[in-house]
């Protein structure tokens, strides 16, 4: 057993003299380990003394910057992740996996677990149900973490080095994310709750991160895990509205974000799981709390919180669909065996109610809810309205028919249907009880600012018409030729 301490010493001797060379210090540990033997420990123990691995095989001191952005924005998922998933399908049901029992398997369990989400109820994820969870949701959440990432590093909030606690962490779409969305140089210390089947899967796509990825898997249930240490980043992604007290638990796990670091919560933006989210955030974070929500919900107003239902999601560019989605699109169904009856079911599904190919298991949308916190306050724009100027969305009834000034996040892409539709877009100032939606009747240089602003974005609204729309039970805030609209921030 090679002596843990005197590894430790050597590097810190030398970390800030020279390149740590295993083949150099291990002739300076009693026994003389290998130098194989003396590499692995310090990869163990290179979060903890602040190192990185290079190239060549010796350690270096890792950057204390934070990490930069990016440019995130993927249209494919990477074809080492495509492969290593597809690699784990051909070991478990051979080359024609998505074909035959196995293909109709894999897109029944697919169905399931859609509509178990649309009505809100549990998924259990058996090996088969863990896969077909992967094949249909590993690159849209990969895409979407990374966009969430970037309001940290506007601020650079999101260190170079650091602990990430990924609770519920599926089949690892986050986690490669998380990897690919840092510099070549990060240093992670990457620790996963999942005591489901989806860990093995887990388990395979972590093989394809770098050697400064080091990762740890918990096979326990959120309840159970007992987070004793902080973490710079601790991660809810896709997994709150499968708890049965979601509340309680993301409360738990808040405690253990570091001073500095940030709790992140992602979700579909279905309406159950997005305003489940939201219920989540404002528990978390009520007005007399000192943790603040960083984005992308400000409260504009202090000591004001927003009641309305809270349904907000993100739109980004798709993400196109990797070949094991388009195998299990385009395969026929032939008849299923006669000893399964859900294979049995899900064939005749498949057949009467689709055409192979038609693109029902490719799923290349990115569109998510989320929200980050801060145990220290800070929030992406320190910007607050005031009452001399901006108009109070919490008391919008008193200024329906007039024309008024306001302060505003936009929390929204356009969600109008129609073409030919008025652009709209739901904002927020975190007073409001009901929905407030602006409306853009007619776009020009003064106000077209609403329609290339990022979600996200805090605008200045003057001289915005207030009207009550009563088949929606929202206000609608007409933006038209005498409305200005600038960017704050």
């Amino acid at each position: 057993m090679i002596d843990r301490d005197a590894v430790r010493a050597n590097a810190k001797y030398l970390r800030n003299v020279r390149p740590i060379d295993p083949e150099e210090i291990h002739e300076y540990i009693e026994g003389t380990p290998h130098p194989a033997v003396v590499r692995e420990t310090l990869r163990e123990e290179a979060f903890d003394l602040g190192l990185r691995e290079r190239e060549d095989g010796t350690f270096v001191l890792a950057s204390d910057d934070p990490a930069p952005q990016p440019g995130w924005n993927p249209t494919t998922f990477p074809e080492s992740y495509a492969f290593a998933l597809e690699d784990l399908l051909i070991e478990r049901y051979g080359a024609n996996w998505h074909r035959g029992e196995t293909g109709d398997r894999l897109r029944t369990v697919i169905r399931q677990f859609k509509e178990e989400y649309y009505q809100g109820t549990p998924v259990k994820y058996d090996a088969v149900a863990a896969l077909g969870y992967a094949m249909y949701h590993l690159p849209d959440y990969y895409a979407a973490i990374g966009y969430v990432l970037d309001d940290l590093t506007e601020r650079e909030q999101l260190p170079r080095t650091l602990r990430v606690l990924d609770v519920g962490a599926g089949a690892g779409g986050p986690a490669l994310g998380i990897h690919d969305y840092l510099p070549a140089d990060a240093v992670v210390d990457y620790h996963a709750v999942e005591p489901s089947a989806a860990a093995d899967v887990l388990e395979r796509m972590l093989t394809e991160t770098g050697q400064n990825f080091r990762t740890t898997i918990h096979h326990e249930t959120a309840e159970a895990f007992d987070p004793d240490e902080t973490y710079d980043l601790v991660l809810f992604a896709n997994v709150l509205s499968e708890l049965e007290d979601p509340e309680a638990v993301a409360a738990r796990y808040l405690d253990a974000v570091a001073d500095n670091g940030s709790f992140v919560a992602l979700a579909p933006a279905d309406r159950n799981t997005s305003t489940q989210l939201r219920d989540v955030e404002r528990a978390l974070a009520p007005t007399d709390a000192e943790v603040s929500v960083y984005a992308p919900t400000l409260r504009l107003w202090p000591d004001e919180a927003p009641s309305d239902r809270g349904w907000s999601f993100d739109r980004r560019d798709e993400v196109a669909a990797p070949p094991f989605q388009r195998r299990l699109d385009e395969a026929g169904d032939p008849s299923p065996s006669p000893d399964d009856g859900d294979a049995r079911a899900g064939a005749s599904a498949d057949r009467s109610e689709r055409t192979p190919g038609d693109g029902t298991f490719r799923n290349e949308t990115v569109q998510f809810s989320y929200a980050i916190l801060r145990p220290d306050g800070m929030r992406r724009a320190d910007v607050r309205a005031s009452p001399d100027r901006h108009a109070r969305m919490a008391e919008m009834e008193r200024h329906v028919t007039n024309r008024i000034d306001l302060l505003a996040v936009k929390l929204s892409r356009d969600l109008t249907a129609e073409a030919d539709a008025n652009p709209l877009f739901k904002i927020s100032d975190g007073s409001e009880g009901t929905e407030h939606y602006a409306v853009s009747t007619m776009a020009d240089p003064l106000n077209e600012t609403l329609l290339t602003a990022d979600y996200g974005d805090v605008l200045a609204v003057e001289n915005v018409l207030c009207l009550w729309n009563d088949d929606e039970g929202a206000y609608n805030l007409v933006v038209d030729d005498e409305t200005f609209v600038e960017f704050v921030a």
